[in-house]
């Protein structure tokens, strides 16, 4: 589970900006919001809110990078990273970006930072809590010659084959996480981070994610209890009584193998081959089965409103919420979704999941209305700066003379005194 989570120097994000997901000592739904793990009392949501541009979306896709920064390392020295540095600022342009996140995976706390630029990873360090807190390794990297040294911590058993095949696989614009993964070896403490990494931080959904092939497939494997998204899209008055999978093979296309292997690293040459000797993809069509009046009828997936796929991935995102302990980032939750089915979703989750969490941004302000259904502490802010910069806080930091127990949040936020909205000008528009 995430317990803190900070990015600096990362797109609009200029100064350091944490957020966190640490309750604070508020009993307020305690039962629902709160999960006890390794010692911490720590949130299953977080939401949100912020003008359009106030950088809201860039957490999520900084969390999104981290992971894509341990799982899918460069194979070679020139790769860049995609990102951009704060930009409104000279001197920020020329400063690494810096992530850290803390997070409890297996009952234990562990703490990792990395630094970087567009070119390499600058530094980077992990540590754990066992019980008290201990480095595992610190890594910097010599930018001029491009190489990368790693030390372990004390308390941190190696040898020297392993710290050097993890030095070799450790390109300069590598994690050190990411060059563990390439090579043959045990280590519990990195192995523990990796796996969390692997296994609880979800990729990110964006507004056009289209779900349903993630979702499907999912289904048909297994990791996701096909009954239980049935289920789920019942309670969520869609009529859905079963969902219906045909497997059809089609031939594939001139010059595709090709492109993939051009666009996807993660395609294997031993994978390409098996799709040219085969020459025929597996294709699935899926139909909902809907129960009308006491009769059935069945509907091919592309023909149901686009409130309904959009839901049929949520269902199979909330299945697997469930089932399973992962975090999922979520960008503009309400999107194609009644107000109610959105509440109805963000209810389903906090009643029923464990040990998963969501974090989501969202424009739907009506829940702020609502004391019996969200916490301060689960409710986040972004607001651009006068420097342009964003700026994330929490509902839980204003003080009593903003906001009380008793006061209406919505109209404190619509009215602008928690900021995060937009400064709009008048009406008028001047026509040359």
């Amino acid at each position: 589970m995430i317990l803190n989570f900070s990015l600096q120097n990362f797109g609009p994000v200029g100064e350091e900006q944490v957020l966190t997901f640490e309750a604070d000592k508020s009993d307020h739904l305690e039962d629902h919001y709160v999960i006890q793990a390794g010692g911490y009392r720590v949130l299953k949501l977080g939401l949100i809110y912020g003008a359009n541009a106030s950088g809201k979306t860039t957490i999520l896709k900084a969390l999104h990078f981290l992971r894509k920064l341990v799982l899918e390392p460069e194979d070679k020295k020139t790769g860049e990273l995609e990102f951009t540095p704060f930009l409104f600022d000279e001197e920020s342009q020329k400063q690494p970006a810096r992530l850290s996140i803390d997070f409890i995976h297996n009952e234990v706390r562990y703490d990792y930072a990395v630094e970087f630029n567009s070119s390499a990873i600058v530094s980077e360090r992990l540590d754990f809590y066992a019980p008290k807190k201990a480095n595992v390794f610190k890594r910097k990297t010599d930018l001029e010659h491009q190489f990368t040294e790693i030390t372990f911590g004390s308390k941190i058993k190696t040898n020297a084959a392993l710290r050097k095949a993890l030095e070799s696989n450790t390109l300069w614009n590598n994690t050190v996480l990411g060059g563990f993964l390439k090579i043959n070896a045990k280590l519990h403490e990195l192995s523990e981070a990796v796996a969390w990494f692997e296994e609880y931080l979800m990729p990110m959904v964006y507004t056009k994610t289209e779900l349903d092939d993630f979702v499907t497939a999912r289904i048909k494997e297994g990791s996701i209890d096909k009954a239980t998204v049935v289920s789920i899209l019942k309670k969520a008055d869609f009529n859905v009584s079963d969902i219906l999978f045909e497997d059809k093979e089609l031939p594939i296309p001139d010059g595709l193998i090709d492109f993939l292997e051009s666009q996807m690293k993660e395609l294997s040459s031993g994978t390409a081959k098996t799709l040219r000797e085969k020459g025929k993809i597996t294709s699935v069509d899926v139909e909902l089965q809907h129960t009308v009046g006491g009769a059935q009828f069945r509907l091919p997936f592309e023909m149901e409103s686009e409130g309904t796929k959009r839901y049929y991935g949520f269902a199979g995102l909330l299945a697997l919420l469930l089932k399973d302990e992962h975090i999922i980032l979520i960008d503009e939750l309400e999107s194609s979704l009644h107000p109610d089915l959105y509440l109805h979703f963000i209810l389903s989750f906090l009643i029923n999941a464990e040990k998963s969490q969501l974090l989501a941004t969202t424009h739907y302000r009506e829940l702020l209305d609502n004391r019996d259904i969200f916490r301060n502490d689960a409710i986040w802010f972004t607001n651009k700066s006068e420097a342009g910069a964003t700026e994330l806080y929490s509902l839980a930091d204003f003080d009593t003379s903003v906001v009380r127990d008793t006061s209406n949040v919505l109209n404190a936020y619509k009215s602008g005194r928690l900021r995060a909205v937009p400064n709009l000008g008048d009406y008028y528009i001047e026509l040359n």
